[in-house]
């Protein structure tokens, strides 16, 4: 499916960085292109990196949103923060529920401390995850009525799929109703740490104090291949342990096997991440061939599933077929402008620090993705959801205000330090195009005789050809940044 061995090139460079970061900045591109990195050289540097441990702690969500804005701008780490946001999304846990922003800041350093990890270990720390048992009424699940959010959603979500990759259902409602059991007795101390209540926890039958003897042994996945007709008794297996039937029920989740005999977490998880650094629309046989090639179905480690994906031959078919592109989200969006632009946001508000001076937070929620507050338990809808009138021109306005951000610093817009031509007198209005479209990376939406570069020459000259002189301050304040602008809001800027 690829070759770990060959050479990028500068497109393919391009693509990978955007994908696997937050937009390509030229001297990372330079960086890959000047050392002619492989494929797999390029993937084994990208995965290396040591996890941080950063959380964006504060007692204020919306300047906890503000840090972690700012630590995406910043931080080196650009895959760990992409694959954090990924994470954010799949385990979709909202503050307009939990009110509580150190817990969800805690949850962001979980899924960063495990972004690339074993993803068993990353599901056994959302199990017992302050935000995660609120939000989904753990805390509140107790033996005389069993709460089902969770469990439905660790099936449906989390890690199986409502159905396989042939469309066959993976679980039975009577599964959820026996996993909810599982979680009865779960709580939350004052130091926001997990911990067992034995007391509200429903033991099974078999125990003489036991109340609810009709509701049976503990058993999920009767008639699934993995264990066959009689299923998994997890309550046998944990014994009179009641407290490890949690992790008895993950073992059975992650020994689940799909209609065709594929092991179905591996395979519903990797369909999610692919769908996310590689293909919206992958085939069945693109997901079996990357799960299968890196043992993602055996060993469950995210980074060697995603070294597959960058060596594979399908990860690049974008760069040469733009109908294969993803649509940007917001963050991604926001995060990659700024940083190719070489800009930062103003103050622990992070604001814009030109047009309309809007926070970041409100931009964000405008173009439909507000950190720590996804809509709903699915997370935001991709692609083509995220544009429609109102969220582009939320966009829109945020390339307006960026460019309009004058002054010194690096919360200002300075086209010179982007440009060697910025304050030149004499300067091939073809050049500025070629310059500033590969800039942002869609200079093959620009090339010469297409109809949307002859727009932007026109724009440069005012439609009467000719050189540009940028040494005039006006000519370059206006035509330069207007002309970013443009680039900025073009359609191709909105795929990657």
């Amino acid at each position: 499916m690829g070759n770990p061995n060959a050479v990028l090139t500068e497109a393919q460079a391009r693509h990978l960085l955007r994908r696997f970061g937050f937009g390509a900045v030229d001297k990372d591109v330079d960086r890959i292109v000047g050392k002619n990195e492989t494929r797999g050289q390029a993937a084994d540097r990208l995965l290396g990196y040591r996890p941080s441990r950063f959380r964006p702690r504060n007692k204020s969500m919306d300047l906890a949103h503000n840090k972690w804005v700012k630590y995406m701008i910043r931080t080196k780490l650009q895959l760990q923060e992409k694959l954090v946001l990924f994470w954010h999304d799949h385990f979709a846990t909202s503050n307009e529920v939990v009110r509580d922003s150190i817990q969800m800041a805690n949850q962001n350093r979980l899924f960063r401390v495990n972004a690339k990890g074993d993803l068993r270990v990353l599901l056994a720390g959302i199990n017992r995850d302050a935000a995660m048992m609120d939000f989904l009424d753990t805390v509140r699940n107790r033996k005389e009525n069993p709460n089902e959010n969770y469990p439905r959603e660790l099936l449906e979500l989390f890690c199986l799929g409502v159905f396989d990759l042939d469309g066959v259902a993976n679980y039975a409602q009577e599964d959820i109703v026996q996993i909810a059991r599982a979680f009865t007795g779960w709580r939350v101390n004052s130091k926001d740490e997990a911990y067992f209540d034995d007391g509200r926890h429903d033991k099974g039958t078999g125990d003489p104090e036991d109340p609810y003897p009709e509701r049976g042994p503990k058993v999920i996945f009767k008639d699934n291949s993995a264990f066959g007709p009689s299923g998994y008794d997890f309550g046998a297996a944990a014994g009179t342990n009641w407290e490890t039937e949690i992790d008895e029920v993950m073992n059975a989740i992650f020994a689940h096997q799909d209609s065709a005999g594929r092991n179905t977490v591996a395979h519903w998880v990797g369909y999610r991440l692919i769908t996310y650094f590689a293909d919206p629309n992958p085939s069945v046989s693109y997901v079996e061939t990357m799960v299968g090639d890196s043992n993602f179905d055996t060993n469950f480690i995210v980074a060697d599933l995603l070294r597959e994906i960058i060596i594979s031959d399908e990860f690049y078919e974008p760069v040469t077929d733009p109908s294969k592109r993803s649509v940007k989200w917001p963050v991604d969006y926001v995060i990659s402008t700024l940083r190719i632009a070489e800009m930062k946001l103003k103050s622990r508000y992070q604001y814009i620090n030109g047009g309309s001076y809007d926070e970041i937070s409100e931009g964000l929620n405008n173009m439909g993705q507000l950190l720590f507050e996804p809509p709903s338990v699915f997370g935001w809808d991709w692609e083509g959801s995220w544009m429609n009138s109102s969220t582009m021109l939320a966009r829109f306005g945020f390339a307006r205000d960026l460019i309009a951000a004058r002054g010194r610093g690096k919360t200002t817009f300075r086209p010179e330090r982007l440009f060697d031509f910025a304050e030149s007198p004499d300067v091939d209005p073809n050049l500025v195009v070629d310059e500033v479209t590969s800039l942002f990376g869609v200079g093959d939406a620009f090339q010469n005789g297409s109809a949307a570069r002859d727009a932007l020459v026109d724009y440069l000259t005012d439609g009467g050809g000719g050189n540009v002189d940028f040494s005039d301050y006006d000519t370059r304040d206006m035509k330069l940044r207007g002309l970013v602008g443009l680039v900025l809001q073009s359609p191709a800027y909105m795929l990657h």
